[in-house]
């Protein structure tokens, strides 16, 4: 018998490896399909992990991505790479995570070396005109979108007002995690609302959280010392990556605040170009960042700009893997305390302000110039009632953009 079992045996790690090819599969399907950010991306993997290929079942899906609202970083891109860890364990999540991240990843540093290769050539950007209002409109209807999610009460519209005004009052990279561990500070002692669970005592393993950690002081250490750019792009985006809450609505003022208002590696209208196009792109909206990091080392050639590109996706998107990777383990025990579930209300409604203040701080400069206007009027209306993508209505204004 025991020989017979023996027999039996070894078939198992060929099926689940095609098992995990499969998965990667599915992943790599989602990153070159899914538009519009992490309601779109969370309803694509609904569809697609748990209808058609039962994964998980609905409710573990929600769950997860409930863990992943209140950690920092990408929300789906944490909720589709603990779905890897879930599957296959941490070997299979870091591919998940590069799999997923990837393919936007690299079309938006080609972007920013396209971008690049057009202003040394003394080409106008003016064929961006409309993308830049159109970037302006997809930040209000995100703000209002997420706004009609997460706000229920008063204390909620009263947090994000708040944070709306400080942020705007103070725009610096170091007010908004300021900002975020106040509004889930306020609303955690508020706790009493939230239905009791039984507890369980709590077991952590630190090992990835001091790995976040460890790279956290490295890196701050290492750049200073050394002076690299390249070095100090991932810095700065593991830092944003590390306090960023609500996606990438939310990381958009902060990368503004520090790569444009702050540090000038930017102009405003690299940004906003940046910004829309990223709508257009499949995968994570983070990637966003490797279009920023690329424009970062435009001085070094397209070599630099790729490693910038690089650098910077590495840095947005590393802190929310070892969080995920951390607090996965324990979470379970972890969401039986009501001050836990709690503070995601004032994390929401403080995430909330943040989107309304950068909408705003980008709209102010183009708010005399009535054709600007109307394009961030018609976006809005066009996204609001109209079910054309977001993706179709980029490349319309680009190629009227071309005409005009």
């Amino acid at each position: 018998m025991a020989s017979y079992l023996s027999t039996l045996s070894p078939p198992i790690a060929p099926v689940r490896r095609i098992r995990y090819f499969i998965f990667l599969k599915d992943v790599l399907i989602l990153a070159c399909t899914t538009f519009g950010g992490p309601q779109v991306h969370l309803a694509m993997m609904l569809d697609r992990l748990v209808t058609k290929r039962r994964y998980l079942t609905e409710e573990e899906l929600m769950e997860l991505n409930a863990l992943c609202q209140i950690l920092p970083g990408p929300t789906s891109t944490q909720t589709i790479t603990a779905l890897g860890f879930k599957i296959g364990g941490p070997n299979l999540a870091y591919l998940t995570l590069l799999v997923w991240m990837l393919p936007g990843v690299l079309l938006m540093t080609a972007v920013a070396i396209g971008m690049y290769y057009v202003q040394q050539r003394s080409i106008s950007l003016a064929f961006t005109r409309f993308i830049q209002p159109m970037a302006v409109g997809f930040l209000i209807v995100a703000g209002y979108r997420i706004a009609r999610k997460v706000i229920h009460n008063q204390m909620g519209l009263v947090l994000a007002i708040i944070s709306a005004l400080t942020a705007y009052a103070f725009p610096s990279p170091y007010i908004t995690p300021v900002v975020i561990v106040a509004g889930g500070l306020t609303t955690a002692f508020s706790y009493e609302k939230q239905i009791m669970m039984e507890k369980t005592p709590i077991r952590i393993q630190w090992a990835n959280f001091f790995l976040w950690l460890g790279v956290l002081i490295g890196a701050a250490i290492l750049g200073a010392v050394t002076q690299s750019l390249p070095i100090r792009i991932f810095e700065n985006f593991y830092r944003n990556g590390s306090l960023v809450f609500g996606g990438g609505q939310v990381l958009t003022p902060m990368l503004y605040n520090e790569f444009v208002e702050f540090k000038h590696y930017l102009t405003r209208q690299e940004f906003l170009s940046g910004l829309a196009i990223v709508q257009a792109t499949p995968g994570p909206t983070f990637s966003f960042a490797s279009y920023i990091g690329a424009l970062s080392l435009r001085s070094d050639g397209w070599s630099g700009q790729l490693l910038g590109g690089l650098m910077a996706a590495a840095g947005i998107f590393l802190p929310g893997t070892f969080f995920i990777f951390f607090v996965y383990r324990f979470w379970n025990q972890l969401k039986r305390y009501r001050a836990v579930r709690a503070s995601l209300e004032g994390i929401n409604a403080t995430s909330t302000g943040l989107t309304i203040a950068a909408a705003f701080s980008l709209f102010q400069p183009m708010s005399d110039q009535w054709p600007s206007v109307l394009v961030v009027v018609a976006t809005i209306l066009l996204l609001e009632y109209s079910k054309i993508p977001p993706y179709i209505l980029i490349i319309c204004g680009l190629f009227m953009g071309f005409l005009l």
